[in-house]
């Protein structure tokens, strides 16, 4: 699982976009967002390196960095 911190997300709707984003890199992905918190949870059966996630939130024009990798 990763979890990436994402700046500038403050609605329901930063959040689908962020959310499609991620799953236009890995569609097989599940998101959790933490609105609250800034963060999203991701869990890629894929394999999907936490580098494409990021930079996948960055080009969709939120900030994004990597915070951890387990399991």
């Amino acid at each position: 699982m990763f979890q990436i911190k994402v700046a500038r997300m403050n609605c329901g709707g930063c959040a689908k976009s962020v959310t499609r984003a991620i799953q236009a890199v890995d569609t097989g992905a599940t998101v959790a967002v933490d609105l609250a918190g800034g963060t999203v949870a991701i869990t890629s059966h894929a394999g999907t390196p936490a580098g494409r996630f990021v930079d996948a939130v960055r080009a969709a024009g939120y900030g994004a960095d990597a915070l951890s990798l387990a399991g």
